[in-house]
């Protein structure tokens, strides 16, 4: 599994390309109400979830893809942040790495907040860095306790990668 901050909308396909295998996102589900994005998007293995609440369908997707031996990312924060920081990380990707035994890939990607500027419809080109951490092992449960802690050690690990700035 490969869980990293998000900061654009770009960051999808550049952790897929920095990490040397498919990984398949939840995306929005808003997202594939749009024709042409749905089939770009599903092309490069992403799956609708529902945000707000447990998304049972998004999560057997997430399964399934590990199953085939893809890598699954998530976002930790669950949606964009403008610093590219984590402020309240979700649980969902430890439950799944405990559901799995996968372990866990922090990524730090920086300066993909730039990318758009604010009133523009189009990217500009800007420096970007990607740090990938050290793999962290899997929970040994599902008890809340548990993901939360490891929850916490990837969010930590990926804010001291994003902390080394470009």
């Amino acid at each position: 599994m490969v869980v990293s901050n998000h900061a654009s909308d770009f960051d999808p396909p550049i952790l897929s390309n920095c990490v040397g295998r498919p990984v398949a996102f939840m995306a929005k589900e808003e997202l594939f109400r749009v024709p042409l994005l749905k089939q770009g998007i599903e092309l490069y293995g992403a799956y609708p979830v529902k945000r707000g609440a447990a998304d049972r369908s998004a999560i057997r997707s997430a399964l399934e893809y590990i199953s085939a031996d893809w890598a699954v990312g998530l976002f930790l924060s669950g949606t964009r942040t403008a610093d590219g920081r984590i402020p309240e990380p979700k649980l969902g990707a430890a439950w799944i790495a405990a559901q799995t035994r996968a372990p866990l890939l922090p990524v730090s990607l920086w300066g993909t907040q730039a990318i758009f500027q604010k009133g523009s419809s189009l990217p500009r080109p800007v420096p970007v860095t990607v740090r990938i951490g050290q793999l962290i092992e899997a929970p040994t449960s599902t008890k809340r306790e548990e993901l939360e802690a490891l929850t916490q050690h990837c969010t930590a690990a990926i804010h001291e990668l994003h902390d080394l700035g470009r």
